[in-house]
């Protein structure tokens, strides 16, 4: 409902404000839920196939780049859905893949790639691990070219990994809900 603010003396008005922007501020901290079993959120065999959390992505070049927003990741490396969400709470793109096809979804526009590293780059700005993520976000340690990923957060729900050679300096930042 919106009052009009002839309506308001002076500091009713500025209450209505700060009622506002605390609505939007905490409506901006919606992230989607963390997936349950039920949900698809394992697999036959118990293993883990969905993630959900932030995501922030820092590339170093000119000018610099950065993606910071909310991430529900489910599937595998071969086959699963990636949704970035801005910071409060929007959909920004929707990256799906499986055997043969890879599917960006932004707003009204449907865009197929070759790969899911063509798909990655052209959502993000930048190439980046998406098919290593699922088996970091399990803890194993899986070496790619040019990318140095720290699982020694990963107990807390944290990853780091940096891009040191085949591109511009890149960190991406996972931290992981509970």
């Amino acid at each position: 409902m919106t009052v009009p603010s002839v309506a308001l003396p002076g500091r009713r008005r500025a209450a209505a404000a700060c009622a506002a922007a605390l609505l939007l501020s905490v409506a901006g901290c919606a992230r989607p839920r963390a997936p349950a079993a039920g949900d698809g959120a394992l697999s036959a065999t118990g293993a883990r196939q969905a993630w959900s959390g932030r995501l922030g992505l820092q590339v170093e070049d000119a000018p610099s780049q950065s993606f910071s927003g909310a991430f529900d990741l489910r599937g595998s490396a071969a086959a699963g859905r990636l949704a970035l969400l801005s910071p409060l709470g929007s959909t920004v793109a929707v990256l799906e893949w499986a055997p043969g096809q890879a599917t960006l979804l932004q707003g009204d526009q449907r865009r197929s790639f070759p790969s899911l590293d063509a798909l990655a780059a052209e959502a993000t700005g930048t190439p980046i691990p998406v098919a290593a993520l699922f088996d970091w976000l399990v803890g194993t340690a899986t070496p790619i070219p040019d990318w140095q990923a720290d699982l020694g957060q990963l107990a807390d729900g944290r990853i780091v990994a940096r891009r040191t050679a085949g591109g511009p300096p890149a960190t991406l930042r996972i931290v992981l809900d509970r």
